[in-house]
């Protein structure tokens, strides 16, 4: 089966309030200004990434960050076409409740919002909220949750589910998903496991997962492929006008040893405390420092998983996307270092190659 061909959609990690350049997934939590918004700077931030072509700017979900949809909320009317790629866990409130603020979303702002459906990878913290699901539960659990959800979207009538997580009668809610192009939003799954590719092809429109060799995001991804949805990767981007500056500008990220050790240290005690298939896949992938000419995990063990990195020029970067993208991936979920200026970077000298060589491909396949 050959899908028709998609132009890449590129999304941005938003920035947290006053978070470093370099900081571990860790010491996030540790940052008194991380747990608050930071309008003025996140506002900032949009408008810049809006000028560089991104197509969203992902709102993380944590007990140690604001909440993603409020602080999404707040930071839209600073922009004028930019999406919001808002994270979610289905064990944190009803479905029923989601939908009435992701609709309310969507009419106040043009529908301008995406989903980015996370199962969790930490049972510590998702005690917090009192989950204590084990990592296939909740998969299952989800899956229950977008199917009301999608119900809802529907809109053919009163909703009712009676399953082993939710029990749903005769819900009912007033307010419409408003968008121009879609009567629902569109939905990331994120996730490296089967189970989570399987809810992408059930669920979702979008299997987000951290990256691999090329070839086996693509034999991993034929299902999901096959299935009509899309492939998604998140990682982060180190790019330099040369390829020896980008890895001086990688390799600078590990400078302080006694601070990347203890760093080191807690990354590893939450990947062994972790249940997640994607955290500790990638984990144990870095391993190997370079497992391509451009895919660099040198800072895995240390600032966590998806810190996995694309290092190089922009003509390299831009060659590396066009690898994935021939092994089926059409959405790029990035961050980088320095977090403001490496998006600038990447607007202005990557972005246009991967236009040119997409436009390229298809001339080629039609001549």
């Amino acid at each position: 089966m050959t899908l028709p061909q998609k132009e890449i959609q590129f999304h941005w990690r938003l920035i947290q309030g006053g978070e470093p350049d370099q900081v571990s997934r860790a010491r996030q939590f540790e940052l008194d200004s991380v747990a608050l918004p930071d309008i003025e700077a996140q506002s900032k931030f949009s408008t810049l990434a809006e000028d560089a072509g991104m197509e969203s700017l992902l709102t993380d979900v944590s007990f140690g960050k604001p909440d993603p949809i409020l602080l999404a909320s707040s930071i839209i009317s600073n922009t004028q076409r930019i999406k919001f790629l808002v994270a979610i866990r289905s064990g944190m409130i009803s479905p029923t409740y989601f939908v009435q603020q992701v609709n309310t979303f969507s009419t106040l702002h043009g529908g301008r919002i995406l989903l980015n459906i996370v199962a969790g990878h930490s049972p510590s913290e998702m005690a917090y909220y009192g989950d204590h699901l084990s990592h296939d539960q909740r998969y299952d659990r989800t899956e229950e949750f977008l199917t009301i959800c999608r119900s809802f979207w529907a809109r053919t009538g009163s909703v009712n589910f009676d399953g082993n997580y939710f029990n749903i009668k005769n819900g009912r809610i007033g307010t419409p998903f408003t968008s121009v192009d879609r009567e629902s939003p569109y939905i990331f799954i994120a996730g490296s496991s089967e189970k989570a590719r399987d809810l992408a092809i059930s669920q979702g429109d979008c299997w987000m997962r951290l990256p691999d060799l090329p070839e086996k995001v693509k034999s991993e991804g034929e299902a999901v492929r096959l299935s009509g949805k899309e492939i998604g990767l998140r990682l982060a981007i180190i790019c330099r006008d040369t390829k020896e500056e980008a890895v001086l500008a990688a390799n600078n990220l590990l400078d302080n040893v006694e601070l990347n050790h203890n760093e080191s240290i807690k990354e590893n005690k939450f990947v062994v405390n972790s249940d997640s298939t994607m955290m500790k896949k990638m984990y144990y992938l870095s391993e190997d420092e370079w497992l391509t000419p451009w895919l660099w995990t040198g800072a895995v063990r240390t600032f966590g998983a998806p810190t996995i990195a694309m290092v190089g020029t922009p003509e390299e970067i831009s060659d590396a996307i066009m690898e994935y993208k021939n092994a089926g991936v059409t959405q790029f979920i990035f961050s980088g270092w320095p977090k403001k200026n490496e998006m600038v970077y990447f607007g202005k000298n990557v972005l246009p190659l991967v236009r040119k060589k997409e436009k390229s491909l298809v001339t080629n396949s039609i001549t």
